[in-house]
């Protein structure tokens, strides 16, 4: 059980918030190594809470695990969005920091620096997965409800907070009691690669649609990127903006309006080109700010690890984009003759490359090469136990995910006992930010089996 401590206390817009630190063990096979301290904040409604007695709201638990891996978790700033809708419902809110993220042990280079070799980085890197954030929830839950008669909560998880809720259903069964998932039901799979051959085909639509959206950006695009191959651009912090990372601005893609904020980044590095002659550093400013994989760099180290189980990653999106030639570098689509042929951006995928082209990245290309050929990542879901899970669980799955493969997810649902889907072509990746009420008032209809 963690010990925990209440840093901070404060009301906003209708809700009192609790700020907390537990003290978990970093290696739990290793549980007296070491300890971490992992940040929440527990949000109640302003009527109910009391600065010198937190336990006075009864409310029940609902834990909040946010999108990544390697991303905060965005602090509530009034009784608003998903906040409102859980409290409405009754609930009271734990917003978790997941370790490595935000308050709770975040990890940068320079956290790193006295982490000793890069096997060593290594090691510590692999410890920051979804097994470990699931016992870190656990042991969070057992402190917090220790002295309460209901011993199960609930759990909300989006996107990659969907991944680590089912395996929190494999690994904690009995803990709890209603689980929502947004985007996020997680492929049960050993390695990335039957992720990423269903994913490329999935940016490849999204790249179609874009294109028929801003047909003129195929010319700008091609010249952006021409322009990129024959001259070094640095960006603010150091970086280098290459063919490939411009490319990656296609990552937005699959959020609401990201087709629009890529054109809107292309449209200004083509005028900036045309009349200037070069990226100026207003643009430059504005395409490094874009991308968030300096400053949140457990993202980029571990994204293919996820998928893992008992394989390597081996650098699969890299071995993948192979197949599909529109997503090419410059030196091999340049040869193409026929300029109204588009040059696509790519997705939610991690290329060597990145660790040359992103400052922060840089000083991890070691450490990032041996977590990818690392072979005993442990187990993330036992499926026998999702077969006869009690919880009551219930997704939405999306159409058009770039991020999650919507077959997989359909397939992984049904290993999931009583799962109710609900799939979707009204929202993107981020229905849950976009529309909270639709997306949380459908899930609860299904989890009260309010269905004909």
């Amino acid at each position: 059980m963690a010990e925990f401590e209440i840093i901070d206390s404060y009301h906003i817009q209708g809700i009192r918030v609790f700020e907390y630190l537990f003290v978990v063990p970093l290696d739990y096979k290793e549980p007296t190594s070491g300890e971490i301290k992992v940040f929440a904040r527990r949000v109640v409604p302003i009527e109910e809470a009391d600065e010198t007695d937190p336990d006075k709201c009864k409310r029940p638990y609902m834990i909040y695990l946010q999108g990544g891996p390697g991303f905060e978790c965005e602090a509530p700033l009034s009784k608003s969005g998903r906040t409102k809708e859980l409290i409405d419902r009754g609930y009271q809110v734990l917003y978790l920091d997941q370790r490595g993220t935000g308050y709770s042990a975040p990890i940068s280079f320079g956290t790193l620096k006295s982490n000793g070799t890069d096997e060593q980085k290594a090691r510590y890197l692999s410890l920051f997965r979804a097994d470990s954030i699931v016992h870190d929830c656990e042991e969070i839950r057992k402190a917090l409800l220790k002295d309460t008669t209901e011993k199960k909560w609930s759990l909300l998880g989006q996107s990659f907070g969907g991944f680590c809720a089912v395996t929190y259903l494999s690994f904690y069964p009995d803990s709890l009691k209603d689980v929502l998932i947004t985007g996020g039901v997680p492929p049960l799979v050993d390695s990335p690669d039957p992720v990423y051959e269903a994913l490329y085909k999935r940016v490849i639509k999204r790249n179609k649609a874009y294109y028929e959206k801003f047909p003129k950006d195929i010319q700008k695009v091609r010249n952006i990127l021409s322009y990129l191959a024959t001259h070094e651009v640095l960006l603010p912090n150091g970086g280098i903006l290459s063919v490939e990372r411009f490319q990656q601005l296609g990552l937005d893609f699959g959020r609401h309006q990201g087709m629009d904020t890529v054109h809107q980044l292309v449209s200004k590095a083509s005028f900036d080109l045309e009349v200037v002659g070069e990226i100026t550093y207003n643009t430059r400013s504005r395409l490094e700010s874009a991308q968030g994989f300096d400053s949140n760099i457990l993202y980029a180290c571990i994204h293919e690890a996820i998928y893992c189980q008992g394989e390597p990653s081996n650098w699969s999106a890299e071995r993948l984009r192979s197949q599909h030639g529109r997503f090419f570098n410059w030196h091999v689509v340049s040869a193409h003759s026929d300029p109204n042929v588009p040059i696509f951006f790519t997705g939610e995928m991690i290329y060597r490359s990145m660790f040359d082209d992103y400052a922060e990245l840089r000083y991890l290309k070691g450490v990032a090469e041996i977590l990818a050929s690392k072979t005993d990542w442990p187990q993330l879901y036992d499926i026998p136990t999702l077969n006869k899970t009690t919880s009551r669980v219930a997704a939405v799955s999306y159409f058009n995910d770039i991020y999650v493969d919507l077959d997989l997810s359909v397939e992984a649902a049904s290993q999931i006992n009583g799962c109710r889907q609900w799939v979707t072509s009204e929202f993107l990746h981020n229905g849950l930010t976009v529309n909270p009420s639709r997306v949380l008032g459908e899930l609860f209809r299904l989890l009260e089996n309010d269905v004909e």
